[in-house]
């Protein structure tokens, strides 16, 4: 039977063509140096980088799925789901499985030294190692039975466990008892720091919670919903995490609420970082690309070689006419996502992946434009739908019955509705031809407030965060050559003209709690979009796109994100706040109404008659990969590449009788080294190499193998 053993390399100066498939991603990473680097994930995935994440060589254990990785020094500790700890080194990638005595997963590892560490896992179990991690022995005393996801030490006496329903538990005698401490927090606790002046706390929706030396446990408005899963620093007030909104964050420079965001390209979940000095590594659950960063997090960069997709997916189970933007997300569940077409509305529990319908038909109407599940109540839906004349309607029971709330024209490209995200009781509306309309009765009943304020045709309403008093609307008229964005400072009692674009509607605006000052907006039939940092009182040309703007969203988890579409199939994406901008549009069909970004991950949009979502793809690109083609070699051998002359790609055999360390080298007619196919630990057997040399020149080459006391050379030819 053929056994496939993996190895990756990305080349930081030669980068390659073929790829190679490895499990999805990783759970951990971990560096003492910062210049070996492990990560770790299921399917046994580990990524191993000796040179800084310059170059990386990927390695599988199918037989395990690693939980935790940690480095001490040359010493390298994984814990697996099946109760077992793995030793290996920064020299070599073999594996030696530890049986601890447990069965059951095994969370997260930790080593204070060389010699000295923890390890805790499912049902309060806790143990700890004086020996390099080769015996283990319970010590958790004090611990009750349950999941405990997270243990650090400061040093050899004093650390901390933490698990679900917020259990804590601190030991100040080397892990001899453990005390039970008060978060007053039921959330999992999902990651924790033991630093030289307090305790650090991350867990599931965005819960950061810590504690001073001798002081008491203290919580951190996040203003996520997301996981935060990863912790790196060297003090309380120089911290790193990130989440699974794909988020990377800091409370350098006096930011308590870990407003830093650190600009990255990862578009998926954050489940792990790790800092030495100013070098940090960051990884996700979902695909194999290690993002790094040199400078402390101003910057950060996808390994060497590595190209990114953008494909959008059109999903199942929701169609029909709309205009707008009536994506609306679940307040408690992160799985779900409702949105209006037609006249219906469908809920989706997996992330907009599959849709359902739900409630009756709304009356008298085929066409909504605004859409509202109420984050207090999910019961209580508003939705603006064109009839004659064109009606708000409200339910207070998921649907089952609707009432007529106005009956009042609007704009046939707008969106006239709008909640106020600050006070979810208050609604806002606004009709053609004038006048500003209040709900404070979570859309039951609507007062008019400006005084028939006369705008034109309403496009877009939006309510500052942070700040209900500052109330923005968007005016435009078809054909007019001339939209309007207008600014209230009283709640929309009166309103002054702040922007003036050349073109017929300013159809989208959009803005982000971490960022409140920033402000958005697209426009239409124009390419332009605008951007505001002084919080609407002044307006700049950001990008211009090669098509007219419509929808747009900043991510809900980081500030640095922003996509626009058009009412066309086409989208753009920045990661850095419209500093740079790349077309996303593969993918999309019809014409674009809305645009949802809850996670840097989950990316939605309302298009034609159908709802996409973004699918996005990394791809490393390799030049090295090895099969394990038997177990069995009755003597060391180095085979002829075949085929021989080639062009680009090659196959190169050899085998060894017993284990040890076997290197394969590719030197040009000068002996100067090429490449390095293989260095490390082999177990006896006969292996093939793939070897792309898509990127070397044509000439003569010769391939060297070392292995103990063997040594062999052949030359190859490559003709291009």
């Amino acid at each position: 039977m053929k056994k496939t053993l993996q190895i990756l390399f990305l080349i930081f100066l030669v980068t390659f063509s073929n790829k190679i498939l490895l499990a999805e991603g990783f759970n951990s990473i971990h560096t003492s140096d910062g210049n070996f680097i492990i990560a770790a994930g299921d399917q046994g995935l580990t990524f191993r980088s000796a040179n800084g994440g310059n170059t990386w060589a990927a390695y599988s254990e199918p037989s395990v799925n690693f939980k935790s990785v940690y480095t001490s020094g040359t010493k390298v500790w994984l814990s697996g789901d099946n109760g077992k700890i793995y030793l290996s080194s920064a020299t070599s990638p073999a594996l030696t499985p530890v049986t601890t005595g447990i069965t059951t997963s095994i969370n997260s590892i930790y080593f204070i030294d060389a010699n000295t560490g923890f390890f805790c896992g499912d049902n309060g179990v806790l143990y700890k190692s004086v020996d390099g991690g080769t015996s283990w022995t319970s010590s958790s005393t004090g611990i009750s039975n349950v999941k405990l996801n997270t243990v650090s030490f400061y040093n050899t006496s004093v650390g901390v466990a933490a698990g679900a329903d917020g259990n804590v538990f601190v030991t100040d005698n080397g892990g001899s008892s453990w005390t039970s401490e008060n978060i007053s927090s039921t959330r999992n606790i999902l990651n924790s720091k033991y630093l030289n002046d307090g305790i650090i706390l991350a867990g599931e929706w965005g819960t950061l919670i810590y504690k001073n030396n001798g002081g008491s446990w203290s919580s951190i408005n996040t203003k996520t919903n997301s996981d935060i899963r990863g912790i790196s620093g060297t003090a309380l007030n120089n911290i790193h995490i990130c989440g699974g909104g794909g988020f990377i964050r800091n409370n350098t420079s006096g930011s308590s609420s870990y407003l830093n965001f650190e600009k990255n390209p990862m578009l998926a979940d954050l489940v792990d970082i790790v800092y030495s000095g100013n070098k940090g590594f960051a990884v996700s659950r979902l695909n194999n690309a290690i993002i790094r960063t040199l400078d402390n997090g101003a910057t950060w960069s996808l390994p060497s070689g590595t190209s990114v997709s953008y494909v959008w997916e059109a999903k199942p189970g929701a169609s029909g006419n709309f205009l707008g933007n009536n994506l609306c997300l679940h307040p408690t569940d992160r799985n779900a996502v409702f949105i209006a077409f037609a006249d219906q509305v469908y809920r989706s529990g997996n992330k907009g992946d599959a849709w359902t319908s739900i409630g009756s038909t709304i009356p008298s109407g085929n066409t909504p434009h605004s859409f509202f599940v109420s984050p207090i109540d999910t019961n209580i839906w508003m939705v603006a739908i064109q009839s004659s004349p064109d009606k708000v309607y409200r339910t207070s029971n998921y649907g089952a019955t609707w009432t007529e709330v106005l009956s009042m024209n609007f704009s046939n490209y707008g969106q006239p509705l709008e909640m106020d995200q600050n006070d979810p009781h208050v609604f806002y509306f606004a009709p053609d031809n004038g006048g500003f309309y209040k709900s404070t009765d979570d859309g039951a009943t609507f007062n008019e407030i400006s005084g028939n304020y006369p705008f034109r045709s309403p496009c877009d309403i939006l309510v500052k965060w942070d700040n209900s008093d500052v109330i923005f609307l968007a005016d435009g008229i078809t054909g007019s050559g001339q939209a309007k964005l207008f600014k209230s400072i009283n709640k929309g009692v009166n309103w002054t003209l702040v922007h003036t674009a050349s073109a017929s509607e300013i159809p989208s605006m959009c803005s982000n709690r971490f960022a409140p000052e920033t402000i958005w907006c697209t426009e239409w039939s124009g390419s332009n979009i605008y951007k505001s940092t002084d919080g609407g009182d002044t307006w700049n040309t950001n990008h211009s796109n090669s098509f007219s703007g419509w929808g747009s969203d900043i991510c809900h988890e980081d500030p640095n994100m922003m996509i626009t579409g058009s009412w066309s199939n086409k989208a753009t994406l920045s990661l850095d706040k419209g500093l740079t901008w790349t077309d996303i549009s593969s993918g999309l069909g019809g014409h674009g109404g809305g645009i949802l970004i809850p996670e840097k991950g989950y990316i939605l949009a309302h298009q034609g008659s159908n709802i996409y979502k973004l699918n996005i793809s990394y791809s490393v690109l390799t030049g090295i990969s090895e099969n394990t083609v038997s177990s069995i070699a009755s003597d060391y051998s180095l085979a002829q590449n075949y085929p021989n002359p080639f062009n680009p790609s090659t196959k190169i055999s050899y085998s060894i009788p017993q284990s040890g360390n076997v290197s394969i080298t590719i030197f040009n007619e000068l002996g100067k080294e090429v490449i390095t196919l293989v260095n490390g630990f082999k177990n006896a057997g006969s292996y093939e190499i793939n070897f792309n040399a898509s990127d070397l020149s044509s000439g003569i080459y010769f391939y060297r193998i070392q292995s103990g006391n063997y040594a062999d050379t052949k030359k190859m030819l490559l003709v291009k």
